[in-house]
């Protein structure tokens, strides 16, 4: 019998979906856990091949992800409607906060490819030389390798959890030959996972890439139909500038109207993002009459 997963699709585009077999709660050894990450990140390597999911963008919400996981851990009660909100509307000058600091930090972390530069700009308190020496700080297999980054930035760097993840991560996509950081620990783990060390970090970090892995193939999967939507109702848009602003959507998670500058104005662009949710094209991410954000 031939097994088919399930998939998110439309008439343009049909993503399968992680193969149900690959679930966490399989596994009964460390050996199984291993097989099952390798599996899930090999499947998600296929997916992010394909060429109609909007990298960028996938990027974008996997970073507001992990950032909500970050300051979560910490303590503080901002989530991703207080984070997009501190970030969108900064204005010169401005200081995000606390929380909307951790998620300019994984913002930057994915925008660019990974490298030494790339990732001084995400962290730019920290000493150049001493990330490119913790990138090396790991040996083997990628989720080893990346565990073992995670490990010794913490055990370096007091209260320095969005450091460790963002390098961690950084660790993996090297491992995994990615161009770019693609998150994926920080929302698998729990708070407690981060004081875990050795064999036991390890195996939690197994278990963290297994989930959010298939967390991320779903989502690529509905990000590459809601582009093939937006794509489609480009022809319908006639103000000048249009294609650069869809070009925006397609690479942002939250596009506030006042930053679609290709337009000629506030207000059209205002009557742009509404035209684009007559359409079916874009999302009203606030509920709220005033200072809205869009997103596909």
């Amino acid at each position: 019998m031939t097994y088919y997963p399930a998939a998110i699709s439309d008439d343009q585009n049909t993503i399968p979906l992680m193969p149900s077999w690959v679930a966490p709660r399989r596994a009964k050894t460390p050996e199984d856990v291993a097989f099952l990450s390798g599996a899930a990140l090999s499947y998600l390597h296929v997916v992010l091949g394909q060429g109609d999911i909007p990298h960028a963008l996938l990027r974008s919400r996997l970073a507001l992800r992990a950032a909500d996981a970050c300051v979560a851990f910490s303590g503080r009660p901002e989530r991703a409607g207080e984070l997009r909100d501190a970030v969108q509307f900064l204005q010169p000058g401005d200081q995000p906060g606390p929380a909307g600091e951790v998620y300019l930090q994984w913002r930057r972390a994915v925008e660019r490819p990974v490298s030494v530069g790339a990732l001084n700009r995400a962290l730019p308190g920290m000493d150049p030389e001493a990330i490119a020496t913790w990138l090396d700080a790991g040996q083997g297999a990628p989720v080893a390798r990346a565990a073992s980054v995670l490990e010794t930035v913490l055990s370096q760097i007091s209260r320095g959890d969005v450091a460790a993840l963002i390098l961690a991560d950084a660790a993996l996509a090297q491992g995994l030959g990615w161009d770019h950081v693609v998150p994926l620990l920080a929302s698998g783990l729990k708070r407690r996972d981060l004081r875990k060390t050795g064999e036991d970090l390890r195996l939690t970090c197994h278990q963290a890439v297994v989930a959010s892995a298939t967390e991320t193939v779903r989502q690529a999967a509905d990000l590459a139909r809601r582009a093939a939507r937006l794509k489609a109702a480009a022809p319908k848009l006639r103000a000048k500038g249009a294609g650069e602003a869809v070009d925006m959507f397609l690479a942002r998670d939250a596009v506030a109207p006042s930053t679609l500058t290709s337009l000629s104005s506030d207000r059209a662009a205002r009557r742009f993002c509404d035209r684009l949710v007559e359409l079916g094209a874009v999302r009203e991410l606030t509920g709220r009459d005033t200072f809205r954000l869009y997103g596909i």
